[in-house]
């Protein structure tokens, strides 16, 4: 395109794998105008931050094998440019947001010093100069008390904060192309909107173009103005949004498209009997200070929570991070203390010892957020998942085995694959494996801890059909943790809306989606119907 900015053409890159060159990327070929957002899209492993990454040199020297093509940007061929060169280009004339900012920011320099760096290589700022600048951006991208978060490190800020320190970052030299590579993937939905707002706006202000990677459609919906579809290394279709959208040519993308969370809840008897009846359930943690360590205040995580879940039954809790979703589901487990009554069964089980919690442990189950991070990655599979029946029930070891193998199938998984480890599975695999973990025990409960949220939508909208499934079959009760309302209107019957350790809605998740009473649930439903 004569308009074009960034120009990729048929680019294939390789890495070393001992003696040979496993190929990663075939002949990819894009482009992108200036004032332009085009949106990389498919799922992991697909070759999109590889694309990225090479436009920069970005991947590792010692590795890595350009086997053909171009990438041309303004007129230089970023793959033949001198170190020198692309030293120059990177920060200045291209800036890229990467997906993990505690990984890209350093922990041991505060914010202002890491924003003051960019500014002295690529600008020859003083000190002061550099101060103010950073100051003015800090404030530009939306973090409060800016003049303190300059002395602030890394960690001292929440995830959006570090999120918009890290576009701080990436635009205060004013470039004339942004790489986004999945910058709102581990943010709520209110945050994730506010980001994606504040990268158009800035887009508009600087008249750049944006290279934005990601795996979630309805973010595409929201800031592509073209789409370019990624699948095992190769482009399989590209063109403007609408036409992505509402006139797919290739299978994958229709694949993609159709992966979105949909359909009902399962079938529930509405008068099942109470599994869980949670009365004024609080989580409040002491601030103490002085010589005596007296509390002087508390830190209020979760205030008088009260729901009713259903044995078979789904109830969703949603909500910003921080709002306390998390800690009402170890609550309910006896993993962190608490206040007020838990009913499991019609037993108050809120003021029972370690000892005492140990026959409900196998009823009383939890897959976690991040799969890999949630198995032992020393542990085979069969050693993972048959971990809890050695604690719980005595079992021959032929026995075990035949439980494992039988729980593996119940997910989908081949037990043949259950003496390999977890780092030998996609991610997918990996939950399947944690949820086959806590089916094993043949529980009646299970807290679903953000299950989803870390997957691709097809593989997501896989899982959600098994969590269905398995749930019709087995009559289970979930409590199903999420930031995203698309999954929970799928599978929850119930949901609460919490939002700084309270309840500030909950109802019927028909009625919720429907029909919002309060002025933040609409404003989630509204962002999350986008």
């Amino acid at each position: 395109m004569a308009n074009s900015i960034l120009t990729i053409d048929n680019l294939s890159v390789g890495f070393h794998s001992g003696a040979e060159v496993n190929q990663v990327t075939y002949d990819v070929s894009l482009s992108i105008q200036r004032g332009e957002t085009l949106a990389l899209v498919g799922e992991s492993g697909s070759g999109k931050s590889v694309t990225a990454n090479a436009i920069l040199r970005l991947l590792p020297k010692s590795s890595t094998h350009y086997l053909g093509g171009k990438v041309e940007y303004d007129g230089t061929n970023m793959l033949t440019c001198s170190e020198r060169e692309m030293r120059r280009m990177r920060g200045d004339r291209i800036g890229m947001i990467f997906q993990e900012p505690m990984m890209s920011l350093n922990p041991l320099h505060k914010i202002g010093r890491q924003l003051f760096e960019t500014l002295s290589i690529h600008r020859g700022m003083r000190p002061k100069q550099a101060e103010e600048k950073a100051l003015e951006w800090l404030k530009k991208v939306g973090i409060r008390n800016a003049e303190k978060r300059l002395t602030a490190y890394p960690h001292e800020l929440s995830g959006g904060e570090r999120q918009r320190v890290m576009i701080a970052m990436a635009l205060i030299n004013e470039p004339e192309l942004l790489i986004a590579d999945e910058p709102t993937t581990a943010l709520d939905v209110s945050v994730q909107a506010q980001i994606l707002d504040l990268l158009k706006e800035l887009q508009q202000e600087l008249g750049m173009a944006m290279l934005f990677i990601t795996h979630d459609l309805s973010i595409v919906k929201r800031i592509a103005d073209r789409v370019a579809v990624m699948q095992l290394g190769r482009i399989v279709e590209t063109d403007t949004k609408d036409v992505i959208f509402n006139n797919p040519s290739d299978p994958y993308t229709i694949k993609l498209i159709n992966s979105d969370p949909s359909g009902s809840p399962v079938p529930v008897n509405a008068k099942s009997s109470p599994l869980f009846d949670i009365r004024d359930l609080r989580v409040w943690f002491p601030i103490t200070g002085g010589i005596l360590k007296r509390v002087k205040d508390h830190i209020k995580a979760v205030t008088d929570v009260n729901f009713v879940l259903r044995k078979g039954h789904s109830v969703g809790l949603v909500g910003e991070s921080g709002s306390g979703k998390s800690t009402t589901g170890m609550a309910l487990l006896r993993l962190m203390n608490s206040d007020g009554q838990i009913n499991f069964e019609g037993v108050d089980i809120s003021g029972l010892s370690r000892k005492q919690m140990l026959p409900y442990r196998s009823k009383l189950q939890v897959v976690f957020q991040d799969p890999f991070s949630a198995l032992n990655p020393r542990m085979s599979v069969a050693q993972i998942i048959g971990e809890g029946l050695k604690i719980h029930k005595s079992l021959t070891q032929g026995e075990e085995d035949r439980v494992i193998c039988e729980a593996m199938r119940e997910v989908e998984l081949d037990p043949a694959t259950r003496h390999r480890y977890p780092n030998e599975f996609s991610g997918g695999q990996r939950q399947r494996i944690a949820i086959a973990r806590a089916l094993v025990l043949k529980p009646e409960f299970i807290l679903l801890d953000e299950p989803t949220s870390s997957l691709d939508r097809t593989v997501q909208f896989q899982v959600l059909t098994l969590l269905k499934s398995l749930q019709e079959k087995y009559g289970l009760s979930y409590l199903f943790i999420s930031h995203d309302l698309s999954v929970v209107k799928s599978l929850c019957h119930y949901t609460l809306v919490l939002k700084d350790g309270k309840v500030v809605e909950q109802g019927e998740t028909e009625q919720i989606f429907n029909d919002p009473q309060q002025d933040y649930t609409r404003q989630l439903v509204n962002l999350s119907a986008v």
